[in-house]
């Protein structure tokens, strides 16, 4: 059983934001009328968040991060880490995290680099960050994870397209001795490696002019190699393998019943996927809250997205117990049990077109 703890770790505070821009699946033109209404009540996907042309995960991530710092009075150069997880990196390289430590004026002092997650994303950067900053007594940490997905997905894929929406968030953590452990269970089978794939523009298989032919794969599924693909039966057969029984796992490890839980906060990859997942835990429909009505599968923000979206009030105000269960593109899962204190908890920020960096 490959779980484990980090301690002397506290969340501090949590910012989420998103684009202005907002899209309805009943606009959707690639689906008919009926086909736009089972897609809504099966993914649970009505609206959408999409980055306009010049707008970047890091927008929205540098956005929530100024955010946070403020309404959290700290100063920049108390803060010794930053890392960004993102699968929509600015650019190839450098790495974008150097370019938000330049943007949020952090010290040159400050540790700054990428991590390559999507949907697990959130429990493995929480452990990576506390692992380092529990190592760093007198330093804080900002975790900016956030995808825009929306830029890699063909319009013309109706299995993927009215899937996908935008996301950038900011977590902040600082040592605390007194803090209660984070437990862990993060796995990985690279075998499925294949069921979420942009194919095209990595050094495996570099961009040219044959990445942007257009296929259509089958009838509404038209991409070319440099757009994302997705196998989404095979998605959610592994969902329903895989993540209940990690999260089990978890909860045995740290000798806690389901029924000790105030939320589990799923990956908000489709509404039957993680109504499933819900019931193999035996949790009821009221500790698991959602954010995919509003705000659609945001990949590596969905989590902290969703905290921000439905629990800004218990998050503010009370102590919680929170299992936290990442899972999707690598394939990569994984589970994180948290007891929190009450902590800034910002509401959802929205950025207009004219708020990005030019």
């Amino acid at each position: 059983m490959p779980c484990f703890s980090v301690s002397h770790i506290r969340p501090e505070g949590l910012a989420v934001c998103v684009p202005a821009n907002k899209v309805s699946n009943q606009d959707y033109p690639y689906l008919t009328q009926r086909e736009r209404a089972l897609l809504i009540k099966t993914t649970g996907i009505a609206y959408r968040h999409v980055c306009t042309a010049r707008q970047c995960a890091s927008d929205l991530c540098f956005e929530a991060a100024q955010q946070l710092l403020q309404a959290l009075n700290w100063k920049q150069e108390d803060i010794g880490i930053l890392v960004f997880v993102s699968q929509t990196p600015d650019y190839l390289t450098p790495a974008t995290a150097a370019v938000l430590q330049s943007r949020l004026a952090l010290p040159h002092s400050c540790l700054a680099f990428d991590v390559n997650l999507g949907c697990s994303a959130y429990p493995y950067a929480l452990a990576l960050m506390g692992s380092l900053l529990a190592n760093m007594p007198h330093k804080k940490g900002l975790l900016l994870v956030g995808d825009a997905l929306t830029r890699l997905v063909s319009e013309q894929d109706k299995s993927a397209a009215p899937l996908f929406s935008d996301a950038g968030s900011a977590t902040a953590l600082c040592f605390a001795p007194l803090a209660p452990p984070m437990l862990f269970n993060l796995q990985t089978d690279g075998s499925g490696s294949h069921a979420i794939i942009v194919p095209h523009g990595g050094a495996r298989h570099p961009f040219t002019a044959n990445s942007l032919t257009v296929t259509e794969k089958e009838k509404g599924i038209a991409r070319n190699a440099a757009q994302l693909h997705l196998n989404g039966l095979e998605i959610f057969n592994f969902g329903l393998r895989e993540v209940a029984a990690n999260a089990e796992q978890l909860l045995h490890y740290a000798q806690t019943l389901p029924d000790d839980l105030d939320y589990a906060v799923f990956h908000q990859a489709n509404k039957l996927l993680n109504d499933r997942i819900r019931h193999k835990l035996q949790l009821p429909e009221n500790k698991t809250p959602s954010s995919l009505y509003h705000y659609g599968n945001t990949g590596s923000a969905t989590i902290p997205l969703t905290m921000a979206a439905c629990l800004q009030t218990q998050l503010t105000s009370q102590k919680l117990t929170l299992l936290l269960s990442g899972f999707g593109v690598g394939l990569s899962w994984g589970s994180a049990l948290l007891r929190t204190t009450p902590m800034v908890c910002l509401p959802i920020i929205e950025l207009g077109e004219d708020a990005v960096q030019r």
